[in-house]
């Protein structure tokens, strides 16, 4: 399973109930922070997130609103004595502008901060549960979107045929991990007669900021949810372009020619108030469109 917590919707001007971008990402018991805009921490602790499980940080970009609050979050993890390692992705040089502000401030962490330099796309983070893609966005200054994949290695067990075999309950779990069952009668039982392979595993895609570029499209395609920036209404789409951003209906383009299962639309300009205008236009194009709500955590 894999769970998108929204912090912040907005884009570079916060406003009084929307916060620039941030996100959790939630995969088994792996708790993911995607960007950090300011005012992170305290929608942090609005929605309960458990910080001290938090030991990733990946930045899209080096624009204020998506990392202006990681170095209040690494100070007070310092204080905070958080001792697990922390790893920050995100393009050069954030780490010459993290470091420069420690040093000037003469702030000792209790843990290891290790940072990764995002160049090109590829694979940044994987283990046996999940792993963690990035791709280039089209956007004024190197961005990167994000990708996470959950892994599920056990096999789905065929119940009716294995109760063909009068096999014990306690065996279930080794089949899962795909052992072939031994009779007592020496007989063996082939593994796939028993079982299906496991079905996939989830995909949350994380598009970042980007104009409509649909060399995007096949890093994303046939996810089961992504968030795409949707910074103005479609009658302002010469002013997106213009500054590298997307409109409504071009997210649900991008959704719709990928294939995905859900779209959520964020990183709302502040010259508008309301924004139910935004998912009426994406839901013409892509009706499975939903705005990205702070406080709300989407399930996959």
């Amino acid at each position: 399973m894999i769970a998108v917590t929204i912090l912040g919707n907005n884009s570079a001007m916060p406003t009084i109930d929307r916060h620039p971008t941030s996100q959790i990402v939630t995969i088994n018991d792996s708790i993911f922070l995607m960007d950090c805009g300011e005012g992170t921490q305290f929608q942090m602790l609005k929605y309960k997130i458990r910080r001290s499980k938090i030991s990733h940080i990946f930045i899209s970009h080096l624009h204020g609103d998506h990392y202006l609050g990681l170095i209040g979050l690494i100070s007070s993890f310092g204080i905070l004595n958080h001792l697990q390692d922390l790893h920050v992705y995100g393009p050069s040089p954030l780490k010459e502008i993290i470091e420069l502000q420690l040093k000037i401030s003469n702030t000792q962490l209790p843990y290891q901060l290790f940072f990764h330099t995002i160049t090109k796309e590829g694979l940044l983070l994987e283990n046996d549960k999940f792993e963690v893609r990035c791709f280039k966005t089209n956007h004024r200054i190197a961005c990167f979107g994000f990708v996470f994949i959950e892994k599920i290695k056990n096999r789905k067990l065929n119940i009716e045929k294995i109760k063909q075999f009068d096999i014990p309950i306690c065996f279930y779990k080794k089949l899962e991990e795909g052992l072939d069952y031994i009779t007592k009668d020496n007989l063996k039982i082939n593994n796939t007669e028993l079982t299906d392979a496991a079905p996939k595993g989830k995909i949350y895609a994380f598009c970042a900021d980007t104009k409509y570029d649909e060399s995007i499209i096949p890093h994303i395609r046939n996810a089961d949810l992504i968030y795409h920036e949707t910074t103005y209404l479609d009658n302002q789409k010469e002013k997106a372009e213009l500054r590298f951003h997307s409109t409504s209906k071009q997210a649900a383009l991008i959704a719709k020619k990928a294939e995905v299962k859900k779209l959520l639309i964020g990183h709302f300009s502040s010259k508008y108030i309301e924004l139910d205008d935004f998912e009426s236009e994406a839901k013409k194009i892509f009706i499975n469109t939903e705005i990205a709500t702070e406080g709300i955590s989407y399930l996959i």
